[in-house]
């Protein structure tokens, strides 16, 4: 694994030498290369490294894949610098419209942002309701031994210690569930801070990628900081039960967070899944997507390149699958297989269908 991921970091960093404006030229490395070329979420990333690694060996197709942020993946295949995005969020109306020619998103797996904490001494599970988070975040609640928490958390000890708000400091698709959810939950986050991968915190520390909350949070005492649930793990942090619209404090596994998907969803699977409907749902839980032209035509790419590309995301929801919990994703639920699949059938070459 380690000589893996050695690897990867070399094939990243030889795509991004140069000047990074010229996407064009990472383009036609991947091509000459004979790969295929993606950028985007980093949550994903180990994820994506496993998939991208066995599909390698196993059909001799390479993909080299940039984790530079959903935002980054959303703009790297506007400007056709690579064959595919890859995002957390799905893109707004707004983004859809700027691009240059229509996109679809394609559901990879499911994932959680979870609150993760600091608290020393305490071995339970500390349980957060939703208004609770928002005041936390709101810089509304400053101590551990807050009433409100203390009414949700009979018999827990918890101490009179400040607590340490932790949040992105970069703009990313974790922030943008984050704050998706708190706008739906609380009227005066959403009147005041709304949801972006990137807002105007009104309290709190910023850090740098997953990593960087996860490592802020595991230093300081009374920290508390949302991350994705793989990097919580990975960590050995804590991990709040958070309150579910169906009023259960429900721990984030990979079971709720595919239950979290268990409600009615769009053809098009441009989605949010947060503050579930679904009764065993994890209340912060999205899909993750690769994003593709839908036209592959569009940009100069060849056939052939369309059809490595729709091959592999094929690969991806379907056999990929079964490396997604051994790394703590939640897989895709058989429904949703089905739609991605569906999605997957529209994408053409000029007014040709690429075959699967």
């Amino acid at each position: 694994m380690r000589n893996l991921i050695i690897a990867l970091f070399a094939t990243i960093a030889l795509g991004s030498c140069g000047n990074g404006q010229k996407g064009d030229n990472k383009e036609a490395q991947a091509n000459a290369e004979g790969g295929i070329l993606g950028a985007g979420a980093t949550f994903p990333y180990p994820l994506y490294s496993k998939m991208f690694d066995v599909y390698h060996n196993s059909f001799g197709t390479k993909v080299n894949y940039q984790s530079i942020g959903s935002g980054g993946g959303i703009k790297q295949l506007q400007e056709k610098t690579v064959d595919f995005g890859a995002s957390d969020a799905p893109m707004n109306d707004e983004q859809m419209s700027k691009s240059p020619a229509a996109i679809v998103h394609i559901p990879i797996c499911l994932g959680a942002v979870v609150i993760t904490y600091n608290l020393p001494g305490i071995t339970d599970a500390i349980k957060f309701s939703p208004d609770v988070v928002a005041d936390i975040y709101l810089g509304k609640i400053t101590k551990w031994n807050d009433k409100a928490l203390i009414k949700l958390n009979p018999g827990v000890k918890l101490p009179d210690l400040a607590i340490a708000v932790m949040h992105r400091s970069d703009g990313s698709g974790t922030s943008y569930v984050f704050t998706d959810y708190l706008s739906k939950v609380s009227k005066e986050w959403n009147d005041k801070v709304g949801k972006k991968t990137s807002v105007d915190w009104p309290a709190g520390l910023g850090a740098k990628g997953n990593e960087g909350v996860t490592g802020m949070v595991k230093q300081t005492p009374g920290g508390i900081g949302y991350v994705e649930l793989v990097f919580a793990i990975k960590n050995n942090l804590p991990v709040g039960q958070l309150q579910n619209k169906a009023g259960k404090y429900v721990p984030a596994t990979l079971q709720s967070v595919t239950a979290a998907a268990n409600v009615e969803l769009p053809a098009d699977m441009r989605v949010s899944i947060t503050n579930t409907d679904a009764a065993d749902g994890y209340p912060i839980s999205s899909f993750t997507y690769v994003l593709v032209y839908a036209d592959q035509s569009y940009g100069g790419r060849d056939e052939a390149k369309a059809k490595d590309l729709v091959k592999l995301i094929n690969w991806m929801i379907h056999d990929g699958q079964q490396y997604t919990q051994p790394l703590n994703y939640a897989p895709l639920p058989t429904d949703v297989v089905k739609r991605a699949e569906d999605i997957l059938k529209t994408v053409k070459f000029g007014e040709k269908q690429v075959a699967i």
